[in-house]
């Protein structure tokens, strides 16, 4: 499977190293804003040997147009903005190239374009993408499920340049019906990502906790997902999606 990455920050450089060790996909090119390290690739940058291209791209010097017309891709990753879908959105759906997101935050406005897109492609969307924390919300789902007057208090802790609110944190707030206000942030440190869920019965507490040791997890969470939408028709899907079928008895 031939990928494009969006976003080569701290998580995109992650993420491609997991692409690299993995033969099923090859990473074909990465695009983003700055020029630094343009035309250079990422098996050469991480210092390891590969056949595949993995050249970087600034998109200020390259479109996107000439990226997917140059080199063609199944699906794009995007680990960029909230801004960044609108780069590439458009051609991508154009070229029916499966669209991966992994953007903490969207506006209601990208949501509605993502939305858009889904009806010419295939479109994914999660706010973390990592594969313990998806199963931590649909453990968290049964069990309020079961006993749906049980207290709840939900806890994130991040970096100490994370700005707002975990995207993840509200995720599972909304799914659990508790206040977006109720949530309990700590900023401290390089903390990767630690999210907490404590559900208080009388005489008793159950904690569910996924902790992101490592950027890489996200690498991961990328490779699952892309296998999971090989198939899928166009459409809009999230992480729920995927994983429901693995739950069905």
């Amino acid at each position: 499977m031939k990928i494009g990455l969006i976003g080569f920050g701290k998580t995109g450089k992650s993420v491609a190293s997991i692409l690299l060790e993995n033969k099923k996909f090859s990473l074909e090119w990465v695009l983003r804003q700055s020029s630094v390290l343009e035309h250079r690739s990422v098996p050469e940058f991480f210092g390891v040997e590969s056949e595949e291209p993995g050249l970087i791209y600034s998109s200020s010097k390259t479109s996107i147009e000439d990226l997917l017309e140059n080199h063609p891709v199944d699906a794009i990753i995007d680990f960029s903005s909230h801004q960044g879908i609108y780069t590439y959105g458009e051609t991508a759906a154009k070229k029916n190239v499966k669209i991966i997101s992994a953007i903490s935050h969207y506006k209601e406005k990208e949501l509605q374009f993502l939305k858009k897109l889904s009806s010419k492609t295939t479109v994914f969307w999660s706010p973390n993408i990592t594969l313990g924390v998806n199963y931590l919300l649909f453990a968290a789902k049964f069990l309020k499920k079961i006993a749906p007057w049980v207290d709840i208090e939900i806890n994130e802790e991040h970096f100490k340049a994370k700005e707002g609110t975990s995207g993840t944190a509200v995720k599972i707030a909304e799914a659990l019906e508790v206040e977006k206000e109720s949530i309990n942030s700590v900023r401290a440190g390089g903390i990767v990502g630690k999210h907490e869920v404590i559900f208080g019965f009388p005489y008793q507490t159950v904690r569910l906790i996924h902790e992101s040791i490592s950027r890489e997890a996200f690498g991961n969470g990328v490779i699952f997902v892309a296998e999971n939408l090989k198939d899928k028709e166009k459409g809009l899907y999230n992480f729920e999606d995927i994983l429901t079928p693995y739950f069905a008895i």
